[in-house]
This record gives structure tokens, C-alpha cells and sequence, in this order.
């Protein structure tokens, strides 16, 4: 018997039991057979003609045809059904047809089923990348309305608070002159504590107000000239009363570069270097060591904060450059800035590495993980563009490719 006669003789069962498999429902299943006779139709003219094309236009509306809900879901429906015609025409052919005419049939097919299967799960898989695609285009535009409401509510609610703290510490401390000026002094010790909590109210302030201006490239830089062991030796003097009260040990290694004097923002710069520090500091148990050092590198100076304290997990090591990003339970972290494991809100680092990215720079951090017992450490990398001039392309954040391609290398390399 010719193929064609077979496909004409099977066809009815075969529309039949393909409907009534793959399809629920009267009103689903007269819709799904009328897609099955055009099939059908069409492989009967690729059996006849030997060209698979003519079922590419199904083929193409089958693989396109997944649902929203089906994509959500994440299940390859269309590629099922295809498996499955090709088995249940298997089946059809064996009950319908002799032995010698079912083999000639399923040899003809096979190819064509072979082949329509690979086309529908290529458009098949071709939209479930584009509804990916789509949903993470959505999500990235949400990630991004919600930072930049974050930034904004930074932006106003530390504005808002900087006005009435400014009336609060004005306040306080016409007290404290007046109260000087009369003789009582009863109040002094309450006073000075108001002070010490408007002080750390309004480092957090600046803080905010700083991440603002990071987030929405306002920060300005104030470039003048000024020389590293200018700010090493200051960091080294504000730091002894801190490093003494945890008793621990500071160390400031003389390094090639420490006398270079290269231009820059020595406040901005100087805030960034106390940041690091004072984090080495609250992360390094009572009686550790805290080492200051660097290095000359071509075009690049390099200054290094290294800890003996708990480390930090590779995982989390980028996490702590996040804004608000604090790792552990914050509501078991003590108070203040520099007591072990000290709580804070979150902002130091991310601030200090805007200010070095403005600068031209890179700052970040090795450890080999986080062990509270065996206390593995931590080193954060300080690198510095060593510019000589005042207007060098590098002040700016985006200092042009061959600057930046520079960087990495000696990021690379160290």
C-alpha cells in the first residue's frame, strides 16, 4: 500500500486519539482538532513532496503559542504534544495497518516528526527566552524606579532632619553657656551626653546626605595638592585613643610612595581612608592588630588596611560596598563605631568607595573567610591614581578606557 493511502486510511483514528488525549474538554478539543487536520494536511503534502518546509508555518504558530500562564509555570507544553503525536502515531499505525504498511509508514514519518520536533522546540524555546527577557527588563526597571525612590527619600528625610538637629544642638549648647556663666553646673554631664548623641545623629546625616550625592554623581571634589603621609599620619593620630581603648596595636609601615604628593581631595580622600580603618578596627577582636602599609605601582599608588580580626566571607565581600549593607543580625550589634562587631547604618564603605571611584580609583577587599575563632583577616585595597596635574582626565569617575583598562591590570596584578 502507497504511504499516502496509509496517512488517508489512519487518519481519522489518528485525529481521533490525538484529540481525545491532548485535549480537555468539548469546546478545547474542536479548536485542537481543527489545528490536527491542518497538520495533518500539511504532512501529507511533505511525505508527497519530501520537502519538511511545509509544515514550518504550524510548526512556527504551534511554538509561538504558549501561554503566560504555561510560561510562568515553566513547562515545555508544545514539545509534550509534539512527543506525544509522534508516539500516538506509532500506536495508530501498528493497530490500523498490516505489519509491512505500518513500517513504511513510520519509516516515512520519522524523519519529518524528527524534524518538526527540533523546529517547534526551537521557537519554542525562542519565546520563552524573549518572556524571560521581558520579565527581567520589568524587574530591572522596578529595581530601578525603587532605587532611585530610596535615594530620594535618603535625599529629603536627611535634609528634613539636618534643619531641626541644627535648632536642637544650637539649643543645647546655649544652655551649656548659660549655665557656665551662672555657677550651675548640675546639668553639665547631661548636657555633654545630649551633645555626644547630636554628634553621632549628625555624622549619620552627612552620611545620608553623602550617599545622595554618590547615587546621583553631585559629589564634588575639591582637587588640590596634598601628600599621602599627610593623611597616613593623621589617620595614625586619630586612631591611637581608638586602637587603645580596644588594646590593640596599629601599625604603620613606611612604604615607597608615602611621601608622593599627588592631587585630590584631602578631606574627601581622608574620610574614606578613616572609614576603612575604624571598619578594621570593629571587625578586629580586643588585643588584634591593625596594619597600615602600600606600595608604588605603575601609575597607581596603593594603600592597604590589613586586619587580624573575623574575616569576611568571599560571598559578602561585595555586599559590604552596598548601601545599608550590614552583615549578621543588627539587632544584636552593639552600639557605636568602633566596639567589636559595632552596629552602624550601614554607609561607611559604600561612601568610601564613591569617593575613590570619583578620584579615579578602586577599593576593595581580600579575606579568606569569616571565622569569629580561627580569625583569618582581612586586607582592603586602597589604589590612587598618582595624578601630577590638578586637571588629569582621571579626576573624573569615568576617566576614559585606556585609564580604566589600566586599572583593572593592576587591580589583576596585585
Amino acid at each position: 500500500m502507497a504511504i499516502q493511502e496509509s496517512l488517508r486510511q489512519i487518519r481519522p483514528a489518528w485525529v481521533e486519539r490525538v484529540a481525545h488525549e491532548l485535549a480537555s474538554g468539548e469546546g478545547v478539543r474542536v479548536g485542537f482538532m481543527e489545528q490536527l487536520d491542518r497538520f495533518y494536511d500539511l504532512l501529507e503534502q511533505t511525505v508527497v513532496t519530501g520537502n519538511t518546509a511545509w509544515l514550518d508555518p504550524i510548526l512556527y504558530d504551534w511554538g509561538r503559542s504558549p501561554t503566560e500562564t504555561n510560561l510562568e509555570e515553566g513547562g515545555y507544553y508544545v514539545s509534550f504534544v509534539m512527543n506525544r503525536i509522534v508516539a500516538l502515531t506509532i500506536e495508530v499505525a501498528r493497530e490500523a495497518l498490516d505489519k509491512e504498511d505500518a513500517l513504511e509508514l513510520i519509516a516515512a514519518v520519522t524523519p519529518i516528526f524528527t524534524h518538526s520536533l527540533s523546529v517547534v522546540v526551537r521557537y519554542e524555546m525562542e519565546t520563552r527566552v524573549t518572556h524571560i527577557s521581558n520579565e527581567l527588563g520589568k524587574a530591572q526597571e522596578k529595581l530601578e524606579e525603587l532605587d532611585h525612590k530610596k535615594s530620594n527619600f535618603i535625599s529629603v528625610t536627611a535634609h528634613e532632619l539636618k534643619t531641626p538637629l541644627t535648632l536642637i544642638e544650637g539649643y543645647a549648647t546655649m544652655m551649656a553657656d548659660m549655665m557656665q556663666e551662672s555657677g550651675q553646673m548640675q546639668m553639665d554631664g547631661l548636657l555633654k551626653g545630649m551633645g555626644v548623641g547630636i554628634g553621632r545623629m549628625r555624622r549619620i546625616i552627612e552620611d545620608m546626605l553623602d550617599v545622595s550625592l554618590i547615587d546621583n554623581n553631585l559629589l564634588k571634589l575639591n582637587i588640590q595638592p596634598l601628600w599621602i603621609s599627610h593623611l597616613v599620619s593623621l589617620l595614625q593620630n586619630d586612631l591611637k585613643n581608638i586602637v587603645a581603648q580596644r588594646k590593640q596595636h596599629l601599625i604603620v609601615n613606611e612604604f615607597e610612595g608615602r611621601d608622593l604628593m599627588i592631587y585630590g581631595d584631602s578631606e574627601r580622600l581622608y574620610q574614606s581612608l578613616y572609614s576603612v580603618a575604624t571598619n578594621a578596627v570593629k571587625y578586629t577582636p580586643d588585643g588584634g592588630i591593625v596594619t597600615i602599609d602600600g606600595r608604588m605601582l605603575p601609575g597607581f599608588i596603593e594603600i592597604t588596611v590589613t586586619d587580624t580580626g573575623i574575616g569576611i566571607s568571599p560571598k559578602h565581600q561585595t555586599q559590604i560596598f552596598e548601601k545599608f549593607g550590614q552583615l549578621g543580625r543588627t539587632d544584636l550589634h552593639s552600639s557605636g563605631k568602633t566596639k567589636f562587631k559595632g552596629g552602624g547604618p550601614g554607609l561607611g564603605l559604600s561612601i568610601a568607595k564613591g569617593i575613590i571611584e570619583a578620584h579615579g580609583g578602586a577599593l576593595w577587599v581580600e579575606s579568606e573567610g569569616c571565622d569569629e575563632v580561627k580569625l583569618p583577616g582581612s586586607t582592603f585595597h586602597i589604589l590612587l591614581p598618582t595624578r601630577a596635574e590638578p586637571n588629569d582626565p582621571r579626576v573624573t569617575k569615568l576617566f576614559g578606557e585606556i585609564e580604566q583598562s589600566k586599572l583593572e591590570d593592576q587591580r589583576s596584578n596585585v
